[in-house]
């Protein structure tokens, strides 16, 4: 896609190949044409043509924007690679495509397993990093940025009432702006399922949508409840198109994507991606992956339309790190945690979701459409952050990968207890332990049997890819802690008990839930 522009700058690659006969539309190489005085025009201009696109291609392949970066380090690259291959293969996903950012700059991009699988007529096609993915939800922290900008303008305040914008909504008098960018304006949610209904092979209108379930009863009291809602961003995505008098695409064309060279954005609820792209799959149960059905237009709108490769999401990352594109104002509402007017937390600000990672701010969201799923975490405190797109819906597998990679590329080191329990777990898989850290009760526990059975269940396994401590409280004199282990496809538990001397009274693992 050219993003709507009237005159790209350059060829789009993608079209020209999937049709020959389209490549003069989007080639803007200028071309003269002969006057109708020689006898030779149309021979001529035929050549001028013909030669134009050639260049025009030429000039694509040397001036596109490079896909693929690899200048992480190379321990780091390896577990990276090593949790997404692994997460694959036990999930059964077709295919992930990943980007890593760290200090703040764009460090790694690489895909892995198939973007197409095989089929009777066609072999498979491996995943690279310049196909497109949709991203689903992860559109909504666009549309905040939209408002945000528009607030910036002056020309609306997030305080607004909604009704102000958009009539005949629901207690539009009363539900604020902040609260359908926050989910907490009580607007029933028009697709919470993890499928594509009948209803949605047909085409929609943003107002269609806003009549049905805009002016239904709200399932709660405006600021009283969170409750996830692809509705509320339906409705935003028109209050900027209201108030700026924009398509809402051409607005994020004209203030995101182009000032952040984002030139592989696409919107995917109005046009299906390329056999360039990544192919959406689902499956029945367990059974085989099937091409996944593609929603009606409109039904995506403002809410999850957009799609991309890791490499632009990632410069989008790299524009929230560095605050690059709003105010820092408008950047200090959107990251912060939006409360309920009995002062709960909900985790979420404007369009993003607002957690905690080892004590540092995590910006973060999910995104599910029809055959994707998406995950990016941004970790605002470290510079960091992990796109993971997959192209397989109702399985996080992209959720799995970023969650374990986050921490790595943050460079969060293990807590003591964690390292401690790391090592002993190591030792264990070698048949091994250090008596030394045990109190008498467990060194007794620890007989040959034991250790034996621990060697031969545990070695197998090999290397996990994560163990973190995920509770811990006090009891009977001593520090108990719960951690998770986590494979590919399983999880186990780990519990200690732990003297004040730092001896351990117990060091079990059993199969985790």
């Amino acid at each position: 896609m050219t993003l709507k522009r009237p005159m790209p700058k350059f060829c789009d690659r993608r079209k020209i190949v999937a049709d020959p006969a389209r490549a003069l539309a989007f080639c803007p190489w200028p071309i003269i044409l002969l006057g109708e005085r020689f006898t030779m025009m149309r021979f001529v201009s035929s050549m001028f043509l013909s030669m134009a696109c050639v260049v025009c291609m030429l000039s694509l392949s040397a001036q596109a924007p490079a896909q693929a970066v690899n200048t992480i380090d190379p321990a780091l690259r390896t577990q990276v690679d090593r949790i997404a291959a692994q997460v694959l293969q036990a999930t059964g996903v077709p295919s992930a495509s990943v980007a890593v950012v760290q200090h703040g700059k764009l460090v790694y991009t690489h895909a892995y397993g198939d973007a197409r699988i095989a089929a009777p007529a066609s072999p498979a096609v491996p995943a690279t990093p310049e196909m497109r993915y949709s991203i689903g939800s992860i559109s909504k922290q666009f549309t905040a940025t939209a408002i945000l900008l528009l607030q910036e303008q002056g020309k609306l305040s997030l305080d607004d009432p909604v009704g102000k914008y958009i009539p005949g909504l629901t207690r539009g008098n009363e539900v604020t702006i902040r609260e359908i960018l926050s989910h907490t304006s009580g607007y029933q949610d028009y697709w919470p399922e993890d499928y594509t209904m009948t209803t949605m092979n047909h085409p929609e209108t943003a107002q269609e949508i806003i009549d049905t379930w805009g002016k239904k009863p709200l399932d709660f009291e405006p600021g009283t409840q969170w409750q996830y809602s692809n509705t509320n961003f339906v409705i935003a995505g028109r209050i900027v198109e209201v108030v700026s008098g924009e398509n809402y695409w051409d607005f994020l064309k004209e203030h995101i994507f182009r000032p952040l060279g984002m030139k592989s954005v696409w919107n995917s609820d109005q046009h299906k991606l390329t056999q360039a792209d990544a192919t959406p799959y689902y499956r029945h149960a367990l059974g085989p992956l099937r091409v996944a059905p593609k929603e009606g237009k409109g039904w995506m709108f403002a809410a999850g339309e957009l799609a991309m490769t890791p490499h632009d999401l990632a410069l989008w990352d790299q524009s929230l790190l560095a605050r690059s594109i709003l105010k820092p104002d408008s950047y200090n509402e959107m990251f912060t945690e939006v409360k309920l007017k009995d002062g709960k937390g909900t985790h979420y600000g404007l369009g993003v979701e607002v957690r905690e990672r080892n004590g540092h701010r995590s910006i973060e969201h999910s995104g599910e459409v029809s055959g994707f799923v998406s995950d990016n975490e941004v970790l605002i405190d470290d510079g960091a952050a992990v796109v993971v797109l997959t192209n397989q819906d109702a399985v996080n597998a992209a959720g799995t990968i970023a969650s374990l990679a986050a921490p790595l590329v943050a460079g969060y080191p293990l807590m003591a207890p964690e390292q401690q329990a790391l090592n002993i777990y190591r030792d264990l898989q070698k048949g091994q332990i250090d008596r030394s850290l045990l109190a008498p009760n467990l060194s007794d526990y620890f007989t040959p049997e034991a250790i034996a059975d621990y060697q031969s269940s545990l070695a197998p396994l090999g290397e996990p890819l994560s163990l973190r401590q995920v509770h811990t409280e006090q009891r009977g004199g001593m520090t108990f802690r719960a951690f998770e282990i986590v494979y590919p496809g399983r999880k186990l538990e780990l519990t200690t008990y732990t003297y004040p001397d730092g001896k351990l009274e117990q060091y079990l693992i059993a199969p985790g839930e």
